[in-house]
């Protein structure tokens, strides 16, 4: 290789490095055409911290009512405040009463008392297990491992890939998992990382490349541009820089490819008319909220523009932070407040772009879910707060899902009862043994998918410890 070339391509890759190393350059297999007949989404919700499950999801009836709201004292929301779930015994949050008409339709199922598991436990195995025991997961109550464990459905902290990872390697698509929400252990396979994408609005790919107008009409920036892609269609001279070239070929083919449907905004060129109607609660001045809205906004227009993203299976991550609420989760009354507002950007998006993929024709195509670190105590602390626990509620919406009908067990609200970690009178706070794993959940989302039982099993490795139960069935 000559002084020359290889001072160019170092160049190269220094410009292009965002583009070839990072997340696009991990599209190394060849893209296929979307099949709209067969086409399917998941769309992973993050979110980080660690919900308070129990007053996302609270029980209506007088009986248990009255226990949650013995424990839960100033956090108890009212009872006249919950947005009632038909006859099923529960209401959600008032922050999420944009997700009601989901419930109506039957597109909106909780889901009960999920968590990290290796086998079904019971609280007496629980208690006679040691530490070391497979049976109790890794680091109970920790934020970055039980993070972890949500993300990769493990019960073990080092487990490396991602279960949305392991299930785009296993189905083989077209792409690796699409992530708006930053490179998560969720989206990691063993062969490639999440491709990351930008905010509607944002500039995609190597910047040397860009389509700005006063680059395409500068006649020294278009030729430098020629010659960059020039020098990485050249067959190199030894295996490694031709992996590298190729990688960089992939990526400015996925830029390419993709640069404008990242680009659009509300009301803008390449924007959807339908999503942007959808979004208009959440939109201000041609311009969407910050934060869950935007991410949400940017996969509607993903999936409508699927046929150029490609591929017929395609799995998007989104995420929310915020969630750790051991202080003040309450404001100047307990229906508003932090916890409020981050359910209600949660509700309004996950409304919004429900109604997106409706008013697209894709809604029966898209199936959107909620996973979290973990459930927080059932007894609040000493600053208008919740503590770590374990087991949690989640929601599932989407046109494919049976709802209208809740899934899996609520725990007892008995402090030290049968579902309570706890024993000791300094433990007892609330904290669920789950009832239904992670890899039930995922396995009911990706069986939906596409999924053979086979890849199921290769996917969840946990799976098969909980036999014939391996659907939750709202799916």
């Amino acid at each position: 290789m000559n002084p020359s070339r290889r001072h160019w391509l170092k160049a190269a890759g220094l410009v292009g490095a965002s583009a070839g190393l990072g997340a696009l350059g991990n599209l190394l297999l060849p893209a296929t055409p979307a099949r709209a007949a067969d086409y399917k989404a998941l769309v992973c919700v993050f979110l980080y911290g660690g919900n308070d499950g129990l007053n996302t999801i609270v029980p209506t009836d007088a009986t248990r009512y009255a226990q949650y709201a013995a424990v839960r004292k100033t956090l108890a929301l009212p009872q006249a405040s919950l947005i009632g779930l038909g006859s099923s015994g529960y209401g959600l949050h008032p922050s999420l009463a944009a997700l009601a008409p989901a419930w109506s339709e039957g597109r909106l199922a909780p889901v009960f008392n999920l968590g990290p598991l290796y086998q079904p436990i019971t609280k007496a195995q629980f208690r006679a297990a040691p530490q070391s025991s497979e049976l109790v997961p890794d680091s109970l109550f920790s934020h970055s491992d039980q993070q972890v464990l949500w993300e990769t459905a493990s019960t073990d902290a080092l487990t490396r890939t991602g279960w949305g990872g392991r299930a785009a390697e296993a189905l083989a698509t077209a792409n690796p998992v699409i992530s708006v929400g930053g490179n998560g252990r969720y989206g990691l396979s063993s062969l490639s990382a999440p491709l990351v994408l930008p905010d509607p609005g944002a500039d995609f790919g190597a910047y040397e490349l860009g389509t700005e107008s006063w680059r395409t009409s500068s006649a020294p920036l278009v030729a430098r541009a020629n010659a960059l892609r020039g020098i990485y269609e050249e067959v190199q001279d030894n295996d490694l820089a031709e992996v590298y070239a190729k990688m960089q070929r992939d990526a400015f083919a996925v830029s390419d490819r993709l640069a404008a449907l990242i680009k659009a905004t509300p009301g803008q060129a390449g924007s959807v008319a339908a999503i942007d109607t959808a979004f208009a609660p959440l939109i201000s001045n041609g311009t969407v909220a910050d934060g869950l809205p935007r991410q949400l906004y940017q996969i509607a227009k993903l999936i409508a523009g699927n046929a150029t993203v490609q591929g017929n299976r395609q799995i998007f991550f989104a995420q929310l932070g915020g969630f750790d609420t051991h202080g003040n989760q309450i404001g100047a009354s307990v229906l508003d407040g932090k916890h409020a507002a981050l359910l209600r950007q949660v509700g309004d998006s996950l409304a919004c772009f429900h109604n997106a993929m409706k008013a697209l024709g894709l809604a029966d195509a898209v199936t959107a879910f909620t996973q979290s670190d973990f459930g927080r105590t059932f007894t609040p602390n000493n600053s208008n707060g919740t503590d770590h626990a374990w087991g949690n509620h989640h929601l599932v919406i989407g046109g494919a899902v049976r709802g209208g009908t809740t899934y899996g067990s609520y725990p007892t609200l008995t402090l030290g009862g049968p579902d309570d970690v706890g024993v000791d009178s300094w433990e007892l706070q609330g904290r669920w043994i789950p009832t239904l794993s992670v890899d039930q959940y995922a396995a009911t989302l990706l069986a939906w998918f596409g999924a053979t039982p086979a890849q199921l099993d290769a996917v969840l490795p946990n799976l098969k410890n909980f036999g014939s139960a391996r659907s939750i069935g709202f799916l």
